[in-house]
């Protein structure tokens, strides 16, 4: 079992299943390399539905270089309506050229603007707006730019066709990590500031968020971020120090620098409430991920499988969606030792999947060797599940998540480019790092 990169195993990430060099190169050269197309799981009523009832317009957008949040706010912009009325299932990437679905409410399809980059086509009404649970999954075309040595491709396909069972010749499985995007790539402290908060650190939460610098930053950001540290607890200064286009940290340094005196815990906390509230949770989320990272490492390090289960495992059932096979995490069950065999039919047959914690307040451990694991994790971390009782959006009652991801799989190889599936919530990065085994800051 090959170890990963250095800033991979920074977030959890700590090993590749398959041991061939990887094919080398880089990810989104231009847009057109990385093609996303969800997979839905929302019927939408025909366009001349009776708007009173289906008062949500659903359009199909193809966007070339745009980032999900900001195209939203284009449309609503152009539209003259609140942000508040665009909804949708999945954000998608910036770099790439991305198919998705949006509602809008109140809208008709003679309002909808032209905007540079985007394609926009009406194809429904809904009487609800779109959320996350309508996304099923995603479809990607990926181009591998300057590959050098793409014909070890090959030789990967099949380790990690092993790693899936190796019972279907197009099917191929990885670890189902978070990527290195639910960090932040180039500055990865999403977690680290997660897991004070989680703590009850809140004034080491605000460092590690404003101060912390990165040598991936530009440098005046940099210089920006440890002036912060040397001159905390002046927040008027630590505010002059940093610039305009760092706004989440000016926000929280600018409601401490309102405090006055000698700000304590529930300062600091009110100024990590400055944060948007999906920021907030993310906060948390980046923890649970570091976390459930760390357990998938310590499952391969021992050598426990993936595609079936040892006895003490949680497993969720599986349905099908559109033909993807996805995980349904609200159907679990706890394997027993009479039962294992039986329930490695089931994932043999992709009936089932092993899944490990994202811990929360309800969060009830795994038994046996992957319980073991569970809890030696969160005890390195100084962690357990009612840590996670914090205050408003920073409360998580937890899940858990599959460890494995399959995915059937084409290969092209003049130029190297991968077509494959995703269930929602899996990253095309965490399966094409298998094969670049690159650098995370050339996979974008």
């Amino acid at each position: 079992m090959r170890e990963a990169h250095p800033i991979e195993s920074a977030v959890g990430m700590e090993f590749y299943v398959s041991d061939a060099d990887g094919v080398g190169g880089r990810l989104r050269e231009t847009s057109d390399d990385f093609r996303v197309r969800e997979r839905e799981r929302f019927d939408a009523e025909p366009l001349d539905a009776d708007p009173g009832s289906y008062p949500h317009l659903v359009v199909r957008a193809t966007l070339r270089g745009w980032d999900t949040n900001d195209f939203a706010r284009r449309l609503s912009d152009a539209l003259g309506i609140s942000r508040e009325r665009v909804s949708w299932a999945g954000t998608k990437d910036k770099r790439a050229v991305t198919t998705q679905l949006f509602s809008l409410r109140k809208v008709s399809p003679d309002d909808l603007p032209e905007i540079s980059d985007a394609d926009v086509e009406p194809v429904g009404r809904a009487g609800r707006a779109l959320q996350f649970g309508d996304l099923a999954g995603n479809e990607f075309e990926i181009t591998v730019s300057n590959p050098d040595r793409p014909a070890n491709a090959e030789r990967i396909a099949d380790e990690l066709r092993a790693f899936a069972g190796g019972r279907d010749a197009e099917r191929l499985a990885v670890p189902n990590f978070f990527g290195q995007q639910r960090f932040g790539s180039r500055r990865p402290v999403t977690h680290e500031v997660g897991l004070h908060v989680v703590r009850g650190e809140w004034e080491e939460a605000v460092m590690a968020y404003v101060g912390n610098p990165f040598e991936t930053e530009p440098e005046d950001t940099q210089r920006a971020r440890r002036r912060v540290e040397e001159v905390a607890p002046d927040w008027n200064a630590a505010l002059d120090a940093l610039p305009e286009r760092l706004g989440f940290e000016r926000a929280m340094v600018h409601r401490l620098a309102e405090s006055g005196g000698d700000p304590g815990p529930e300062e600091f906390r009110a100024a990590l409430e400055a944060l948007p509230t999906n920021l907030q949770r993310l906060l948390v989320n980046a923890a649970q991920s570091f976390v459930f990272n760390r357990i998938l490492s310590e499952r391969l390090r021992r050598g426990l499988p993936f595609d079936g289960p040892v006895a003490g495992d949680v497993v969720c059932f599986a349905e099908a969606v559109d033909g993807l096979v996805v995980p349904d995490i609200d159907r679990r069950q706890r394997v027993t030792e009479k039962r294992v065999r039986t329930v490695e039919r089931h994932c043999e047959r992709g009936r089932a999947f092993v899944t490990a914690p994202l811990v929360g307040t309800e969060t009830e451990l795994a038994a046996g060797e992957q319980g073991d694991i569970e809890r030696e994790v969160l005890a390195d971390l100084d962690l357990e599940p009612a840590d996670f009782d914090s205050p408003g959006e920073f409360h998580s009652t937890g899940t858990r998540r599959a460890v494995l991801v399959r995915t059937d799989f084409a290969l092209s190889r003049d130029p190297l480019s991968f077509e494959f599936s995703l269930p929602s919530g899996s990253y095309a990065t965490v399966f094409l790092r298998e094969f670049l085994k690159a650098d995370p800051l050339d996979m974008g």
